[in-house]
């Protein structure tokens, strides 16, 4: 496995990483990565040809060596190294992605225009993607860890085993070559995956954290706005020459004597003596 160009490839994730990013990546290469090619590597390099059985039958030790190590610790190792690392390239697809589409944008409206304020800041659909690599990320370790606790029972190797698997001829003991060795080399990374593990936890909750109080202060500064057009408004209100009570009050209408002069005559009242000179048109 070429580890060099696997950091290569990493190496770009670093710099759209938080700061507890930037530490895990650090612990993956540091002590896992280089503990692993270094040293793990060759401590379990003799584990299947070290492995002696008092027996001679033909085809017993490899059934007891494989019932003890179903699948080699140095095998599973790799396979979660390579899975818990492969989340964080979706992290640099998205900034390619957002690069190209940049490109595309500046080669059309020119180069002038911006389609990001920044390619690899953390905002809008890069910040989801960030957020579900965490989270992928430590499934990953999480899975892994319990298939290591599962088949090696609590990550303890014992210096004996017995053996009774066809075709061995009866109970056998076998021996596993430098278990205390294998043992320490195995909580070691063991409690190198459980700190990346608290590692990611911490940069989810910074990351939620971190949304939830940008959100908050564009909440206030929206609130700020909105109370200071409210009294910028009762201000202009308050400005106005007239009270609201004499707006709303409808003026009297008062006539003048000049509307009145018509050649109409005013109307007359009636009198008695005029009424009783009218003639009487009632029938008898």
């Amino acid at each position: 496995m070429d580890w060099k160009t696997f950091q290569t490839l990493l190496s770009g994730v670093n710099k759209y990483s938080t700061a507890f990013g930037r530490i895990w990546l650090s612990v993956v290469f540091v002590f896992r990565v280089m503990v692993y090619v270094v040293a793990a590597e060759r401590v379990w390099g003799d584990d299947q040809r070290d492995f002696d059985c008092n027996t001679k039958q033909p085809g017993c030790p490899n059934v007891c060596y494989d019932h003890v190590f179903p699948i080699s610790h140095i095998r599973l190792w790799a396979l979660q190294l390579i899975f818990v690392t492969c989340p964080s390239l979706m992290v640099v697809m998205h900034v390619a992605y957002r690069d190209d589409r940049e490109r595309k944008y500046q080669a059309k409206y020119g180069e002038n225009t911006k389609l990001y304020d920044d390619t690899g800041k953390k905002h809008g659909g890069l910040w989801w993607t960030y957020l579900l690599s965490l989270f992928v990320k430590t499934g990953i370790e999480v899975t892994f860890l319990y298939m290591l606790h599962h088949i090696y029972d609590s990550f303890y190797l014992p210096r004996l085993v017995k053996c009774d698997i066809k075709p061995c001829p009866n109970q056998v003991d076998c021996y596993i070559s430098r278990p205390t060795e294998k043992k320490v080399f195995t909580y070691f990374m063991v409690g190198a995956s459980a700190f990346c593990i608290v590692l990611n936890v911490c940069e989810i909750i910074y990351l939620i954290f971190k949304r939830l109080t940008r959100c908050a202060s564009k909440i206030k500064s929206r609130e700020r706005a909105m109370a200071y057009h409210h009294s910028r408004y009762k201000e202009d209100d308050s400005s106005c020459t007239l009270p609201m009570t004499e707006l709303s009050h409808k003026p009297e209408y008062k006539s003048s004597k000049a509307e009145f002069k018509t050649g109409l005559k005013p109307p007359q009242r009636q009198t008695t003596e005029t009424r009783a000179s009218a003639p009487n048109l009632t029938y008898a």
